[in-house]
């Protein structure tokens, strides 16, 4: 870590060291890391604070070469201390790997939302059976004229009968349609918006993943300050086995500790990495999905203006017998476009359709590709 310890054992002395170019490197390291963190910036404050505090107790003892209990046991609450504020770190580092419960029930919401999607796509094919139903009824509307048309009829009677069946039909989309669309589209923005603001949580945790380096730092300058008040305990009572104890209880997280938290961090970073991998493709599968929403409300409002249109002549020609012959040619013109918008629609159903359950299998995948955590 940049810090060592060794001790003498010749009875009268103990002289405990630090590499010091390594730890004038850490030192600088963790100076430029605390302007950057201000968890690590308090940290450095209290330690710093704890530690003035002991030496300046101890300082006493070092001038008559002696220490007094209440002096010693200042020195083993404060390792403690400074220990445990290692542990608390660590942990509360632990304990945010397993905190994913607002990303299940995330993925639970989404896939909820991708199948009312998906019911939404069914009940406008059935809107769309509707549409065609009234399309076969203009067909019928137009067989009819041409037919009396060419036996010399003037009345039309059989064109008027299934213009009326075509306005009975009325509009393929019914409010329950539309209640269900502007629910499903209001469920998906907010989808978007929980993710898009869960993204944003990984992308400053993933920023922020030097909480590794942040753990170091604290190790190194907690073993710093211990070995500062174990040298100072050393002059104190001039006793190499007191001063070997205290410094080997600094040397502690140096070692073993300090292997479990890189690999503890590594393990974080990955976590998250496969969390926000999941993330984004849930934000794309629902930015995808409200694309489709809005391409389906465009093509559904043109059809309806579509066939209002056609009611209209179809109301023209039924309140004005005499103005069939207009009506119907009126009708011929608007049929084409009528019937391509209804081809349109069914295509952006069946896109809308494929999206869903596209992305749906890409969220699966993304999540059996999750690390353990």
């Amino acid at each position: 870590m940049g810090g060592c310890l060794s001790k003498k054992t010749d009875g009268t002395s103990s002289d405990i060291n630090l590499n010091a170019a390594d730890m004038a490197t850490e030192l600088r390291s963790y100076e430029a890391a605390c302007k950057l963190d201000s968890d690590l910036q308090s940290f450095g404050t209290t330690l710093q604070a704890r530690t003035n505090q002991v030496i300046n107790t101890l300082a006493v003892g070092v001038e008559v070469r002696s220490l007094s209990f209440d002096s010693l046991k200042q020195v083993t609450e404060c390792l403690l201390e400074m220990n445990q504020e290692v542990v608390k770190v660590i942990l509360d580092c632990k304990k945010d790997i397993w905190k994913s419960q607002e990303l299940f029930e995330l993925v639970e919401e989404y896939f909820d939302n991708s199948l009312k999607t998906l019911d939404l796509c069914t009940a406008l094919q059935k809107c769309l059976k509707r549409a065609k139903d009234s399309q076969l009824l203009i067909h019928a509307a137009l067989q009819k004229f041409e037919e009396e048309t060419g036996s010399g009829e003037n009345r039309y009677t059989r064109t008027l009968q299934e213009l009326k069946s075509f306005k009975d039909a009325g509009d393929p989309f019914t409010e329950e349609f539309i209640q269900i669309y502007q629910s499903v589209y209001n469920q998906q923005i907010l989808m978007f918006e929980k993710l898009q603001l869960r993204k944003s949580k990984f992308d400053k945790k993933l920023k922020q993943i030097r909480t590794w380096r942040k753990v170091s730092f604290i190790i190194f300058v907690v073993t710093v300050a211990s070995v500062l008040i174990c040298s100072v305990v050393a002059a104190a009572v001039a006793s190499p086995h007191v001063a070997a104890a205290l410094a080997a209880v600094t040397a502690i997280p140096i070692g073993s500790m300090g292997k479990w938290i890189d690999s503890l961090m590594k393990n974080y970073e990955n976590v998250l990495k496969g969390h926000k991998e999941v993330t984004i493709s849930m934000v794309v599968g629902s930015y995808v999905a409200i694309k489709d929403l809005d391409n389906i409300r465009v093509l559904v409002n043109r059809l309806e203006v579509e066939i209002e249109s056609l009611q209209e002549n179809v109301d023209f020609a039924i309140e004005e017998e005499e103005a069939v012959k207009v009506a119907i040619e009126e009708i011929k013109k608007k049929l084409g476009v009528f019937m391509k918008n209804v081809k349109d629609l069914g295509a952006q159903a069946d896109t809308c359709s494929r999206d869903i359950i596209r992305a749906r299998t890409v969220v699966l995948q993304k999540i059996v590709k999750l690390p353990h955590s």
